[in-house]
């Protein structure tokens, strides 16, 4: 890795939007870690198609769930490149759809915990890095949100739009705090997007249903995500902190 080469963490970064933007950031130029918490396949393929078009990458996992697993997923990090100019705090679940009086406190817990307590403890190490408090040369960081978060999603996961309407007000929160220190902070709200995150909340068939209520009647693609992504990370972006970019189809 050359020395003015920049690094960028993409939690979650084996699948759907983690991987579009791991993919676009190593064409960009960044030396990307790949985070995963469970599938080291699709993980370590990923890093072999970043590495055979010349990039450079690794995968690293790691459960935003844990604090003891980000701890060590920074400092790997830091044994790797030396160095972390970028975070994407992209990990998140949802579960299968449900009312909140049919919710369980267990399903409540590892919903706060993975989407809202993992991002601020990934930042949290981040902004140690990064800061110019902590000695640091500035950086960037983007968080997932969701427009679920202003939509609320009744019916289906009243908790994972409530965790992302936390990102939402943590995003704000912490652009403010390290404004003066050389760190960036911004969010996404991606819409209805086509990646298998739905088939995994027992919703294969979501995009189809929710198509016609979009005003681009079509859903997004990871790519168009990442995109966004990348342009809140790039020099570009270096007036803009404390936005939330809605990639939504205009819903």
């Amino acid at each position: 890795m050359s020395a003015d080469k920049k690094v960028l963490l993409v939690t979650g970064g084996s699948r759907g939007i983690g991987a579009a933007t791991c993919r676009l950031a190593a064409k960009a130029g960044y030396s990307v870690a790949v985070n995963y918490a469970s599938n080291e396949a699709a993980a370590k393929a990923l890093v072999a198609e970043i590495e055979a078009a010349g990039g450079d990458a690794f995968a690293v996992k790691g459960d935003v769930g844990s604090e003891a697993d980000i701890v060590a997923l920074f400092e790997a990090v830091d044994r790797r490149f030396g160095r972390l100019d970028a975070l994407v705090n992209n990990a998140g679940v949802v579960d299968v759809k449900a009312r909140v009086d049919e919710m369980s406190l267990a399903r409540l817990e590892r919903m706060m915990r993975i989407n809202v307590i993992g991002s601020f403890l990934c930042a949290r190490e981040a902004v140690k890095r990064m800061s110019s408090k902590h000695g640091g040369q500035g950086g960037a960081i983007v968080n997932i949100s969701s427009a679920a978060s202003i939509h609320g999603s009744p019916g289906e996961y009243v908790d994972y739009a409530a965790s992302k309407a936390a990102i939402d007000t943590f995003t704000l929160g912490l652009a403010r705090e390290v404004a003066t220190e050389g760190v960036r902070v911004n969010a996404i709200r991606p819409g209805i997007i086509d990646t298998e995150i739905h088939a995994s909340a027992g919703q294969p068939d979501r995009v189809e249903r929710f198509r016609d209520m979009l005003p681009m009647k079509r859903a997004g693609t990871a790519d168009e995500v990442a995109h966004a992504v990348l342009y809140l990370l790039s020099d570009e972006a270096s007036y803009t902190t404390g936005a939330i970019l809605n990639v939504s189809g205009g819903r």
